[in-house]
């Protein structure tokens, strides 16, 4: 059984962008934290025009701070984005 962490506590992924992430191998936070923006980008464009839309530029700092255990500093970082966007 694959461990996989909840990707949604990530601003700006929901519960469908999350599934798109599980089939491309990216299971958990410290999965997001090392993976590049270009490579996200690419994820989402091939999974469909409703997907290429979003921006990660934000999710790998998010979910760095989330695999370190730093929930606190995650929810003061996500206080200053805008559904995943800096403000």
């Amino acid at each position: 059984l694959t461990q996989h962490d909840d990707l949604r506590v990530i601003e700006g992924i929901g519960p469908k962008i999350e599934e798109v992430l599980y089939r491309n191998g990216i299971q958990t936070y410290r999965d997001l934290a090392v993976t590049s923006v270009d490579r996200i980008r690419e994820i989402l464009a091939s999974a469909g025009p409703q997907y290429a839309m979003h921006n990660p530029g934000t999710w790998s700092a998010q979910a760095n701070l989330a695999a370190n255990g730093e929930w606190e500093n995650l929810k003061a970082y996500q206080d200053f984005l805008n559904a995943g966007k800096s403000k």
